[in-house]
């Protein structure tokens, strides 16, 4: 009997969390993937600096990668590309102008990239990709060009809908293409996945607009300086406040690292305009009076090292926060972030700033669609089965719920999670056997070198702290040259405890004469019963588990 052949589409990454976005879509001996995007290290990967998805199955089966295709150019879906580029040699990349741009700006930070090449696409355009035929729908976001993707297959159409938002009065004047999402429709579409990442939040995502509106208020009263922290990436609002700072007279300067790239790539390729009088570097802000400056930078998420951080901690070599500036977070804590919000609008208050956040005026709008917006792509699209993308798992949850409410079978609506493999034919679709999947810590330079047993480690040194015990012993006799030397790091103060060192010493000196006595020459099996004896000495006298390395010299 012949197999018929199934589409497979294997999430790399973007399930059950928010961010490391990447898909991969297989029929037979071609493949697709979708996004590159990388995430921000929780709270108990101590030291990692981002994680990207794990791409063990792309790089087994990297001949037959047909293209790598970016939906948008926010770091969650292109912050992977040049780690993807080091693994695997000529990838085929497809994105918008903008997208490509911010692309080509992140791999000159990088060498050692193999050979690629590269597309750019337009709204309204198709590519044929082995196949695939993948058409790019205009969609709001909170970048410019960012893509809904229609993927026509052998078995029917999958529409991946990326983020998006249904603004009416979007700030370029380029709506959300409704009418296309209708005649996808109209034709049939075998499978909707949709961003799910606001789909507890009822109604409609607030506009753009309304958010200029606010910056045109605050610039019209404010008397001494601005500054305003914003996602680097979200271009749209950096416009606004552009244009609010032209209609009042005042010159606008760039701070922190990633806003700087970022805007020079957005005006050169012509999606951000500002006067070329209004422009002017960091270094030149003291030459005009406060009433006429505006400061966008980095730093709404409280971020150590981002510009309006140092600026609050007095580390900013340009910029030093005064009394009567005023300062305008200009979006929403990302969930695990809201202390050091908190902490850096405490900083800004006790510097005698003035501070405008989400909660005292409309300064921010999200990017991704609420449950309104969801519901009327639905209602477009009308798709016969279902899967909810882009979310932790209480979104995917709630936004399976929400499509059964809008008539999809509960028996075609699939929650997967990263690494799942889900098989598609004309009628049917299933779960297949997974994929290997998980999180690549980058740490400095190292890729994935950095693991659970690393990570573990790290947690029981921040935790418990280090105990180093050095021991010299006589080759030819196994005896103790002199006492041992106890090196305490994080655990306790050595000055300080003496009666503890003392306790610690004899229990190693102890230990060694046992095994002197035994004749033991084992110098690991020494090792472990130092170890062994003073982590239960210590643990009784201070309930305190320190790590331990003992070593031994032999002179």
């Amino acid at each position: 009997m012949v197999k018929t052949p199934h589409l497979k589409v294997m999430p790399l990454g973007g399930m059950n969390e928010i961010g490391k976005n990447m898909t991969a879509y297989q029929y037979e001996d071609d493949i697709i993937v979708v996004d590159a995007g990388l995430a921000f290290p929780d709270d108990d990967m101590l030291g990692i600096d981002i994680v990207i998805p794990d791409i063990t199955f792309l790089k087994k089966h990297q001949d037959k990668i047909r293209g790598l295709i970016y939906t948008h150019g926010h770091e969650d879906h292109i912050g992977a590309t040049p780690y993807v580029l080091k693994q695997i040699s000529g990838i085929h990349m497809v994105g918008s102008k903008l997208t490509m741009g911010l692309i080509e700006n992140k791999l000159k930070e990088h060498k050692n990239l193999g050979k690629h090449t590269k597309a750019i696409v337009k709204a309204g355009d198709k590519i044929e990709l082995g196949a695939f035929e993948i058409e790019f729908i205009h969609v709001s976001h909170s970048i410019p060009d960012a893509f809904s993707l229609a993927i026509k297959t052998p078995v029917g159409t999958i529409i991946q809908t990326g983020d998006f938002k249904v603004d009416f009065t979007p700030i370029d004047g380029k709506m959300t293409d409704l009418a296309r999402f209708a005649q996808l429709g109209a034709e049939g579409v075998l499978a909707l996945f949709a961003d799910s990442t606001n789909v507890e939040r009822p109604g409609f995502t607030m506009s753009e607009r309304n958010v200029g509106e606010t910056f045109d208020e605050i610039f019209h009263h404010c008397e001494g300086r601005i500054i305003v922290a914003s996602f680097s990436s979200n271009v749209h609002r950096v416009q606004q406040v552009i244009n609010s700072a032209m209609a009042n007279g005042r010159k606008v300067a760039f701070a922190g690292r990633s806003m700087l790239n970022v805007t020079s790539v957005a005006m050169e390729l012509g999606y951000l305009a500002v006067a070329e009088d209004t422009l002017i570097d960091l270094k030149d802000i003291d030459r005009y009076p406060d009433n006429e400056i505006t400061i966008i930078t980095t730093g709404s998420q409280g971020e150590p090292m981002s510009g309006l951080s140092r600026m609050a901690t007095n580390e900013h070599r340009q910029v030093e926060i005064r009394q009567g500036d005023l300062v305008v977070l200009s979006s929403s804590p990302i969930p695990g972030n809201e202390k050091s919000v908190t902490r850096i609008i405490n900083l800004l208050y006790e510097k005698g700033a003035n501070v405008i956040y989400n909660e005292l005026a409309d300064v921010h709008t999200s990017g991704h669609a609420c449950e309104g917006e969801l519901k009327l792509i639905h209602a477009l699209v009308k798709p016969k089965f279902f899967v909810p993308f882009h979310g932790e798992y209480n979104h995917l949850r709630r936004h399976a719920q929400m499509a059964e409410e809008m008539g999809v079978p509960g028996e075609n609506i699939f929650i997967m999670r990263t690494g799942d493999t889900l098989e598609f034919s004309r009628l049917h679709a299933k779960f297949g056997k997974p994929v290997p999947s998980g999180n690549v810590m980058i740490d400095g330079l190292g890729v994935g070198d950095v693991g659970n047993v690393v990570l573990r480690d790290r947690k029981h040194l921040a935790e418990d702290g280090l105990m180093i015990v050095v021991v010299a012993i006589r080759k030819d006799t196994g005896e103790m040259v002199n006492a041992p030397d106890i090196i305490s790091r994080g655990f306790v103060y050595v000055r300080e405890s003496e009666e503890l060192m003392n306790g610690a010493r004899d229990t190693i000196v102890n230990t060694l004469n046992k095994a002197i006595a035994q004749n033991v020459r084992d110098w690991t099996g020494l090792k472990s019963s130092i170890r062994d004896a003073l982590r239960s000495y210590l643990y009784e006298k201070t309930r305190r588990s320190p790590m331990i390395l003992p070593v031994i010299i032999e002179v």
